[in-house]
């Protein structure tokens, strides 16, 4: 009978255990045991700490040295009582009644510029320009009695405001006279007829009033108002407007550069500062990104010629069709845009990554890792290009404007044209746009049997003599092609710079009375266009493009530049010529530019 569990005598495992049954290899496997897990747990360990290297270098360095460090408002000391005596001027109620008279009245002298004027001497309606410096010379009596004003190619202004100290290079404030013409089609949709300067109480309305005679006018009012004071510089201030900046600035500022060349010779300017871009706030803090380069410029004319003839017999593919078939290759294969860290894109995602206030976390962290890290330069690289303006600020664009063909429908066109426009990556050029194109439009070519000429070489692989149905021609359409422009310097030791950042800090506290350092970062950016500045590369390498003004205000339609209800705050105006008053000043001061 078997016994009761409980009287039972150990009899032992019923498999052999060896932990029980071999003491020595129980200790021996412990030990290996810990090993491994030891092993396993520094190997996990280092894992984690490579994944996290790049960011713990980053924070290490960011104790030391800031990706985008910032100019402290800088205030004039010398002129400090008559800034702040200007400062409260402008915060008068009468002072934004004189701005207003200034702006709107200039905004009242049509200046319209057009694609197909001819020369000066020769196209009248250049003669628009006149009335204008009427205008300027009623308007601003102070700066026509004091400073030397030299016309240029009969519409260009040069005013030069001579300072003591002939050592000390000039400044040069830029900005031009031309508008953008008023489509007669789109009158009626203005809110305020858009030559008329109207004051609504908030805002001047018409063409011009941000594009560009904000920039004139302001820093023309901020010269008028220090003179007014007395005002008489160390250094010399020159102001020059160009008169066909909308159209490429070939009449204006092309022959306003020989002058300055002539004057001052090459590198002989302190820096520039022309139209460009403004601040906004984003991610929770206001930016200003004054422009330090420029894309560059070519317009493609594509042009097809092919044997006319009835359209009653007409061929497998006419001129305009074969026209047709490039432009879709043309649309189906865009420039791909690759983000590196010599882009002014990225120069102001560092500024905002490092100074922004709400930049989610996870962004922010990559920002700071694609200073090292490829793979977070890609994911930077995917996160901005979801925003197309962005994407259009890095790469190389192309857009197809105009397009020409046939006389007749019942006759076969004999040519067939278009132009396409592209705007060069700063890391580009107007070759690599060049050679791009003609490999692009190769294939084509031979399809459609045509003989292939591009920018003066001969593509075709065709035998010489060799029948065709035609002919492409690739050339630049306006003889306007433009390099992508010099990146002018932005480090601590960029002394123009730094001293435009400062005079953006001071001049945006003493509008609002602020005292912050930090109530507005300064971080550098680029303008999506080309502006007159493309002229001046050799008188100085310091270049900005800077409008001071909120670009991020967007109400309606109602900020209209290049189109309907343009119009721009008085307050903003005014601001603009307290940025101007405050620059002046500084420069005045500065003994490093």
């Amino acid at each position: 009978m078997e016994q009761p569990l409980s009287e039972k005598k150990s009899a032992g495992p019923l498999l052999p255990s060896p932990l029980v049954q071999h003491p020595k290899r129980t200790s021996a496997l412990r030990s290996s045991l810990r090993i491994l897990s030891v092993f396993l747990l520094c190997g996990y360990a280092c894992m984690t700490l490579t994944a996290q290297l790049p960011l713990l270098v980053d924070d290490l360095l960011d104790k030391h040295e800031s990706r985008c460090p910032q100019s402290d408002p800088l205030v004039p000391e010398r002129n400090g009582a008559l800034w702040k005596s200007l400062n409260a001027t402008f915060g008068t109620e009468s002072f934004k009644a004189q701005a207003v008279d200034w702006l709107g009245g200039a905004v009242r002298v049509p200046t319209e510029s057009f694609d197909d004027m001819g020369p000066v001497g020769e196209d009248r309606r250049w003669e628009a320009f006149a009335p204008f410096h009427d205008y300027l010379l009623a308007a601003f009596p102070l700066v026509h009695s004091t400073l030397q004003l030299t016309k240029v190619n009969t519409y260009g202004l040069l005013y030069v405001w001579q300072g003591s100290d002939a050592s000390l290079k000039p400044i040069v404030l830029a900005g031009h006279q031309d508008v953008v013409p008023v489509n007669p089609m789109t009158v009626y949709e203005w809110i305020h007829p858009p030559y008329s300067g109207h004051y609504d109480g908030r805002k001047i309305w018409g063409r011009g009033s941000l594009d560009d005679k904000s920039g004139l006018i302001g820093s023309l009012s901020s010269v008028e108002s220090l003179l007014a004071r007395g005002f008489a510089p160390t250094r010399t201030v020159v102001l020059a407007y160009g008169f066909d900046e909308e159209i490429s600035g070939t009449e204006g500022a092309q022959n306003l550069a020989a002058a300055l060349l002539g004057m001052y010779g090459k590198d002989g300017v302190a820096m520039i500062v022309d139209e460009g871009g403004g601040f906004a706030e984003e991610y929770g803090s206001v930016i200003a990104t004054p422009g330090i380069a420029e894309k560059g410029y070519l317009d493609v004319k594509v042009e097809i010629t092919t044997p006319g003839g009835h359209s009653s017999v007409p061929p497998k593919h006419t001129g305009i069709g074969m026209l047709s078939a490039l432009l879709v290759e043309y649309e189906g294969h865009p420039y791909k845009a690759k983000l590196t860290r010599q882009d002014p894109l990225y120069s102001t995602f560092l500024c905002l990554g490092e100074h922004a206030k709400e930049v989610p976390k996870d962004l922010r962290a990559t920002i700071r890792r694609s200073w090292s890290s490829k793979k977070a330069l890609r994911q930077l690289q995917e996160e901005i290009f979801k925003n197309p303006v962005y994407k259009s600020f890095v790469g190389t664009t192309q857009a197809v404007d105009l397009i020409q063909g046939g006389v007749k429908a019942n006759a076969l066109p004999e040519k067939a044209s278009a132009v396409v426009n592209h705007r060069i990556a700063v890391i580009s050029s107007v070759e690599e746009v060049k050679a791009h194109d003609s490999e692009l439009l190769k294939g084509l070519a031979e399809r459609f049997n045509l003989t292939y000429n591009a920018f003066g070489t001969k593509v075709s692989k065709k035998a010489e003599g060799a029948p065709s149905s035609g002919s492409l021609t690739l050339s630049d359409a306006f003889g306007t092609a433009l390099q992508p422009a010099p990146v002018t310097p932005t480090g601590k030791d960029a002394a123009p710079y730094q001293l435009l950042s400062g005079t953006i800090k001071a001049s945006y506290n003493s509008h609002r009375g602020l005292t912050g350092t930090n109530e507005i970062i300064v971080s550098p950016g680029m303008p999506s266009g080309n502006t007159d500045t493309r002229y001046y590369w050799d008188l100085t390498r310091h270049i900005f493009r800077y409008n001071h003004h909120n670009a991020g205000k967007k109400t309606n339609r109602l900020s209209g530049v290049h189109t309907v209800n343009e119009a721009i705050e008085v307050d903003t105006f005014v601001e603009i010529i307290r940025f101007f008053t405050t620059l002046i000043l500084n420069a005045d001061e500065a003994t490093t530019l």
